[in-house]
């Protein structure tokens, strides 16, 4: 009997050893099977998740942001215990027991699925095996990929600490909106620092991991709020917070930016502009688009705020009122079906999602509610309904006609009606007294067909302070000051002239102006001044300073396109330029960008400087990995300076000309704004010099210019080359946009007498002869020029440069009035560049030529 006993007993230990022994065999298999060709986990020893680069000002704000995932990366040390606590409470309460998964979890989780049949599951994943689901597994809901989580969970815990685990779990959980991690989720919810967070809205967090679309704050309020409420009481169960504490942010409500409570974050950050836009665009090219909105850089741009918006008000000005005197009212931006205008409510949220450039200062997008007799009732985005309404009056749309479908004119409006249909989206602008800035009324606005652009660089460092590339961002994000290659017209011309006068050309140098005709194999190419006139000989200054076409081509012919071509290239202004004689009056295009840049070296003395939208760039953990200021300061090591001076800046620029020619080319645009093509519009408290640029036809108009501190263009045009019309010119329409900007730049910058350099003297010259004048002369045809040693300027006739082209024989000598007309009744001889002696007569005559060229 006691053998039977002990054999039955013996019978079913064996059984339970062997079957432990099967299930023990049966789990390695199956761990040993799935463990195989699992992901490394070292990789997430050295992640580096994806996170926003960010663009500040120079005063250190926030001006953009660029991300493929909007994540702040927030290191373990700088996560607070709050937040921590109120994660690990709502996902995984024994996170810092277990050791990768939680066997009593999975259980518990086993145990409710059977009895509920099914009906209620509930994950039993811990954090840690949610790391691993997110960096190293797929999301498909299989038991392989269960097992597969399971054992890297085990491995990863053996690897790494738990403060790092929830490092990882914190910064790349997706919490809705956008937002992955709990920096960026604190910010997009309640746009606060994560160290701010208060109990209720971590709490709220925390409530996300599980389904953030079934918890939005707003559409699904009571959810969100009950889903709280369950991460607040498990972290008092847990021992985290005290009851008093859990109660308390119980009660209140929750307030987040999507419920309109808080200011959204965003709504911080200036709109995008095309300076940050820039940014983005030339540091995708050079680190890759993926590297650079995934990689946390830190971008401290060169943009100064205030500059910044004097560009886009000044520019946005010249188009408009170029626009405005066209007269022409293109139709609406954009259309309402006027169904969804019953109530305020409903005109509303359909004007939001009208499509409307929505960054133009001072402008608001409007929906046309009703038409009167006379006027239009209107719907203002963002301003609040009165008693009486919104009208647009019938005096506000005389200025305009209709344009008809078949791109004709309609007649005169003279009520709103004329222009405007019930459902039409528009731009109003208030319209305020003069005196006392009373409202007035509502203005009909719209953006113009016109576009341009404008920059502004420091000429000494290459910072772009301004740049403003259209109209609106919005409305068209090409920028036109960077992207867009324009004809330059006769602003390109102070490159001839540089090249001349490192060629042994002097300011006095007189040039022939008079008829020429040049085979070009496809037709005989007759280029002419913007006049129609001849003017005969004249110092290379009043060829600059009145934009004469055929001086500067007789020049270029006689110095060589060849030798112009290289200048060109050498200051930026062309990779490779066409040695075509053509050229040298602005037929090849480039781009504003590069204008700029190039006239900074004849400001800054003629060195090379290269503009940048960058002073530094730091990767995530703080390192520089770009500087733009490559100059040395010994100085700026010392302990202490000789009282009175400053550190000393060592330069390493390339020279780019001869300082002599610099300053001698920059007093000759200083003629341009003084007396000539740009005197009407540019007028500032410091001397400024500059270039004119009328393209044929007028299709694209410029003015660049320069300060001795700042540089800075502008052209306009349309976007399809078409002429601009006969009134259009660089002095009258970019002109005005210089100097707007600029007299606010210098109240900033400042600026005073270009630097003369040393190896030169003065002399006195004629301006209209070019003659040597006795020392000490005065009066307004005097100009004193800068000559270098030993190539002082002799007393008598001067020769005449005609580019190998002969004189007429009907053109005037010297002209002594403004426009260079000549005064002489009885003509004069004169001997030219080839020797040979002729007659210029005081009259001259357009006779059959045709316009030819740019000018």
């Amino acid at each position: 009997m006691i053998r039977f006993i002990f054999g039955f007993f013996g019978a079913i230990f064996s059984a339970v050893t062997l079957g432990v022994i099967a299930v023990a065999i049966a789990v390695g298999g199956v761990l040993f099977m799935y463990s195989r060709d699992l992901p490394s986990t070292e990789a997430l020893s050295t992640y580096t998740p994806a996170t926003i680069s960010r663009i500040y000002s120079r005063e250190g704000l926030i001006v953009d942001e660029f991300a493929a995932e909007r994540r702040l990366f927030v290191p373990a040390e700088d996560i607070p215990d709050l937040v921590a606590h109120a994660f690990v409470s709502a996902e995984d309460r024994n996170f810092y027991e277990h050791g990768g998964y939680d066997p009593r979890a999975i259980a518990a989780a086993f145990y409710e699925a059977v009895q509920s049949r099914g009906r209620d599951v509930r994950g039993a994943s811990t954090i840690t095996q949610q790391v691993m689901k997110n960096f190293l597994l797929d999301g498909s809901r299989t038991i392989e990929r269960k097992v597969r989580e399971i054992i890297l969970a085990a491995r990863i815990e053996q690897a790494l600490s738990k403060e790092r685990i929830l490092e990882l779990y914190l910064n790349e959980i997706f919490l809705g909106q956008n937002s992955y991690g709990v920096a960026a989720a604190a910010q997009t919810y309640f746009n606060t620092n994560l160290e701010d967070l208060t109990l209720e809205q971590a709490a709220y967090l925390a409530a996300l991991p599980q389904a953030p679309s079934n918890f939005h704050p707003v559409r699904d309020y009571d959810r969100a709020i009950s889903r709280r409420n369950y991460v607040l009481r498990e972290m008092f169960e847990n021992g985290y917070i005290g009851r008093a504490e859990m109660e308390a942010a119980i009660a209140l409500p929750l307030e987040t930016v999507q419920g309109g409570h808080i200011e959204p974050f965003r709504g911080a950050i200036p709109p995008r502009n095309y300076f940050t836009d820039e940014i983005r665009r030339q540091l995708s090219a050079q680190y890759g688009e993926d590297e650079f909105f995934t990689g946390g850089y830190t971008v401290r741009a060169t943009m100064d705020e205030s500059l910044q918006d004097v560009a886009e008000r000044a520019l946005r000005r010249a188009l408009e009122r170029y626009d405005r005197n066209l007269g022409v009212w293109r139709g609406p931006s954009d259309r309402i079906d006027p169904e969804e205008l019953t109530g305020e409510e409903s005109w509303r949220a359909a004007l939001a999602d009208a499509q409307i450039a929505r960054d133009i200062d001072g402008w608001f997008p409007a929906v046309v509610l009703e038409l009167g007799a006379s006027s239009a009732r209107i719907g203002i985005e963002g301003v609040e309904e009165d008693e009486d309404g919104h009208f647009i009056p019938a005096e506000d749309v005389t200025w305009a006609r209709p344009l008809r479908e078949d791109g004709s004119r309609g007649p005169q409006a003279r009520v709103a009606g004329d222009l405007l249909a019930v459902g039409d989206v528009v731009h109003v602008r208030a319209m305020t007294r003069d005196g006392d800035g009373a409202f007035l009324r509502w203005t009909l606005r719209q953006v113009p067909e016109v576009q341009g652009g404008f920059m502004a660089m420091d000429v000494n460092t290459g910072r772009v302070l301004a740049m403003q590339g259209g109209f609106s961002f919005q409305q068209s994000s090409f920028n036109r000051a960077t992207q867009a290659t324009r004809q330059p017209g006769s602003s390109f011309k102070p490159f001839v002239f540089a090249a001349a006068l490192d060629s042994g050309y002097s300011p006095n140098t007189i040039v022939l102006d008079a008829p020429i005709e040049v085979e070009t194999g496809e037709g005989i190419w007759r280029p002419t001044n913007a006049s129609n006139q001849f003017y005969g000989p004249a110092p290379l200054r009043t060829g600059i300073e009145m934009s004469r076409n055929l001086m500067t081509v007789r020049l270029a012919q006689d110095v060589g396109m060849e030798t112009v071509a290289r200048y060109a290239e050498r200051f930026g202004v062309y990779d490779d330029m066409q040695p075509f004689l053509a050229n040298s009056l602005g037929s090849q295009e480039t781009t504003l960008y590069r204008m700029v840049a190039a006239y900074a070296m004849f400001a800054n003395g003629g060195e090379r400087v290269e503009p940048t939208l960058v002073d530094r760039i730091q990767d995530r953990w703080g390192n520089t990995v770009y500087r733009h200021d490559q100059r040395s300061c010994p100085d700026c090591e010392l302990a202490s300076l000789t009282p009175g001076y400053g550190p000393a800046i060592m330069s390493n620029r390339e020279r780019v000309i001869d300082p002599i020619t610099a300053y001698q080319m920059t007093s000759m645009m200083q003629g341009v704004v003084d007396r000539g093509t740009a005197s009407s519009t540019v007028n500032l408290p410091v001397p400024a010099a500059g270039k004119t640029g009328t393209t044929n036809e007028a299709r694209d108009v410029w003015f660049v210019g320069f300060t001795s501190t700042i540089a800075a263009g502008c052209y306009i045009g349309y976007d399809q080359p078409r002429p601009l019309g006969s009134g259009a010119s660089g002095g009258g329409m970019c002109g005005p946009v210089f100097n707007e900007f600029m007299q606010e730049a210098i109240e900033e910058y400042g600026g005073g007498p270009f630097a003369v350099p040393q190896g030169g003297a003065f002399y006195p010259i004629d301006r209209f002869s070019g003659q040597r004048l006795p020392d000490g002369a005065q009066g307004s045809e005097v100009v004193y020029e800068l000559f270098r040693q030993g190539e002082e300027p002799y007393f008598g006739v001067l020769s005449i440069i005609d580019g190998g082209w002969g004189m007429g024989s009907d053109l005037p000598l010297f002209g002594r009035d403004d426009t260079g007309a000549a005064l002489e009744e009885d003509g004069q001889t004169v001997t030219t560049s080839t020797g040979e002696e002729v007659r210029v007569p005081s009259q001259t005559s357009f006779g059959t030529l045709s316009s030819g060229g740019l000018y």
